[in-house]
């Protein structure tokens, strides 16, 4: 499975280290890393997110603040190429839980 570092810039926000598969999305364990505070909040938001969103307003909402963060992941192993998070893939990050598709 593999094993992501996601990252702000230069600052590791976290890592991620797959575990699972629930179609579509990759299961994973995330561990907080030295700039997760400074994006805490806006995960938590999009983790929050539920019910009916007719017109996709609310969701836009909490991602726009997500995508202008222009985090990246990037496999541990440099196997792959980098994923540019909500250009390249979905990530949700729910406590100690993520779920990444890509």
């Amino acid at each position: 499975m593999t094993q992501w570092r996601l990252l702000r810039g230069d600052v590791l926000v976290g890592e991620l280290s797959e575990y699972g598969c629930d179609q579509p999305f990759f299961l994973a364990r995330f561990t907080p890393g030295p700039g997760w505070e400074s994006v805490r909040g806006l995960f938590e938001a999009w983790a929050a997110l539920r019910g009916p969103d007719p017109d996709g307003s609310r969701t836009v909402d909490v991602l726009k603040p997500l995508q202008e963060l222009e985090l990246e992941l990037a496999p541990v192993d440099g196997q792959q190429s980098p994923l540019q998070v909500f250009k390249n893939c979905m990530l949700r990050i729910n406590g100690s839980e993520a779920r990444l598709r890509y």
